[in-house]
């Protein structure tokens, strides 16, 4: 066994797109298929807009916040629930109080059809 840590500990702060107060913490990436990581937020903290990078799926696992898709209003998150953006979308994400989002990169992501294969309902 090997362990791992993806805390706020070991995370690089994110400063791109003025954003402020968040952490990224790298826990995979597999090239050309998928790149999760864990987003660290604290207290009134930003991800500036910006285009997505590929697929991106934003899953709350403590906390809550705020996502934001270029000309949609504020849509708020807590944990349990999860926000996608397609290919180039403009997105940007924030918390007043803190949160700790996992994030999933990767061109072959669908969670739209899972959840219909599944039979459970979308937000």
């Amino acid at each position: 066994m090997q362990l791992f840590r993806f805390d706020p500990a070991v995370m690089r702060p994110i400063e791109m797109y003025g954003s402020k107060q968040v952490g990224i913490s790298p826990i995979i990436r597999v090239e050309g298929r998928a790149h999760i990581g864990c987003l660290h937020f604290a207290e009134n903290s930003l991800v500036g807009f910006h285009p997505a990078v590929g697929k991106q799926l934003f899953l709350v696992v403590q906390g809550e916040g705020w996502v934001r898709a270029e000309g949609t209003e504020v849509v708020r998150l807590r944990a349990g629930e999860a926000a996608f953006w397609e290919d180039g979308e403009g997105h940007e994400s924030g918390s007043d109080a803190g949160m700790t989002v996992i994030v999933v990169e990767g061109p072959d992501l669908n969670p739209a059809a899972l959840m219909r294969s599944l039979g459970l309902e979308q937000a």
